[in-house]
């Protein structure tokens, strides 16, 4: 899986299971829901999801009709709800339920939810749920944060191999970090591996520059600055001279302006560079490339002289249409996934991380859901639009990661770009 840009849409499935023996208490007879789920029926996620389906229904006798549309649903939620034919239940990554739902009030507020009992517990959704990863979420126009209910977390990190004795001493603060590029650097050996095509993880170092020089939120308001003189702030300049700094310095695995993912991540899956900043399914994409040895690890992006420790998330979760015809059974679905026993096949299957901080994630990934834990959380590049994303931020960026401009050529570009995106954009 790769982050939010995930692959084309799988074949579309049919599981219409009717559940053996009696209902519990709370069934109504002939109660159902119709799913559209992210995920193509051959993928981890979709076999813990299938399972637990079929024992929901089993459990409780409520009929789930579930069709594997893959990427798209994301494309096809919103001529679904204009034609009437929305489906009572799907997922998909927060920021594409946000933009394709959420930002013009067609998705449910799940507060109920929350206030469920996780069946066989004795808590409520809201007790296994940290709210710090809902209160990240951008609110829609009523004020609501509480249309996901998520049941997998991604972050970014930078990986590297723990037995590297080079290694053995992590830098806490980004000057440390540069001083062991420098270190590395003199040994002969690559700080970063970095493959050039592959914008969107690219930009999470600035991402997380920003951040940790300016606070949470501070992306987002350059962002949404119409006039672009945001990009001008001191604070800013600073984050982007810090990527000018170490593009010029040659920490980069030599090649990466003209390679192609996962060219360079294969690199450092084989030693050739000592870190690799990307998202949470690294460890199952280089598993099959990664050396004899290889310990896969992760740190955080180190913090800067702003102190700032946040994590970079993306939440993956169910959500309801407004418009869905049978929306109480799915909730129930709802509360049943998060159960414990349920949950756990994302990570022991799927080999990711939940939000319940009591399901362990899978060994390769335990640095990183301690990152979340323990930090506060953010959604990565603050839910910036997509298509800004495109059209302004990413030809920019590319131009400055690639060493063919300045932190202040970007400023001029960004600013530019800025301007006649938000006069189209409105």
């Amino acid at each position: 899986m790769r982050g939010t840009k995930l692959l084309a849409a799988g074949a579309v499935a049919a599981l219409a299971l009717t559940a053996c023996g009696t209902s519990t208490p709370a069934q109504k007879e002939g109660e159902q829901f119709t799913y559209w789920s992210m995920w193509k029926e051959t993928e981890p996620q979709a076999k813990v999801i299938k399972a637990a389906i079929e024992k929901f229904q089993k459990d409780t006798g409520v009929k789930v009709t579930v069709e594997w549309q893959g990427r798209d649903v994301k494309t096809k939620i919103g001529p679904a709800i204009a034609a009437n034919k929305a489906p009572d239940l799907m997922d998909q990554g927060a920021d594409s339920i946000y933009t394709s739902l959420a930002s013009s009030g067609q998705a449910a507020d799940l507060s109920s939810v929350y206030d469920m009992e996780v069946p066989g517990e004795g808590k409520k959704v809201s007790d296994v749920l940290p709210a710090k990863y809902i209160d990240a979420l951008p609110k829609d126009p009523e004020g609501v944060s509480k249309y996901v209910v998520p049941y997998e977390l991604v972050s970014a990190a930078y990986y590297y191999n723990g037995a590297d004795p080079d290694l053995a001493t992590l830098p806490a603060t980004w000057d440390e970090f540069v001083k062991l590029c420098d270190t590395l650097k003199a040994k002969g050996k690559a700080c970063v591996a970095s493959d050039g095509d592959n914008a969107w993880t690219n930009e999470l170092l600035l991402d997380y520059l920003i951040v940790r020089d300016n606070g949470n939120g501070a992306l987002g308001k350059a962002v949404n600055d119409k006039t672009g003189a945001a990009w001008d702030q001191p604070g800013l300049k600073e984050s982007l001279k810090r990527v000018e700094d170490f593009v010029k310095a040659g920490y980069i695995l030599k090649g990466y302006d003209a390679s192609k993912y996962p060219a360079q991540q294969t690199n450092w899956a084989q030693g050739k560079a000592a870190f690799h900043l990307d998202g949470s399914w690294v460890p199952s994409e280089a598993q099959a490339n990664l050396a004899s040895g290889f310990k896969v690890k992760a740190m955080p992006v180190p913090a800067t002289k702003g102190g700032n420790t946040e994590a970079d998330l993306v939440m993956f979760g169910f959500a309801v249409p407004k418009k869905a015809k049978n929306p109480e059974p799915a909730k129930k679905f709802m509360a049943y996934f998060l159960k414990k026993d349920v949950l756990s096949g994302i990570s022991t299957e799927a080999k990711n991380i939940t939000p319940r901080a009591d399901i362990p994630a899978p060994e390769e990934l335990a640095d990183v859901q301690k990152m979340l834990t323990d930090n506060p959380a953010r959604i990565i590049l603050d839910n910036a639009p997509g298509d800004y994303m495109d059209k302004v931020f990413t030809p920019a960026f590319n131009d400055l990661w690639l060493g063919k401009a300045t932190a202040d050529q970007f400023v001029a570009k960004i600013k530019e770009a800025q301007v006649s995106y938000w006069k189209t954009a409105g």
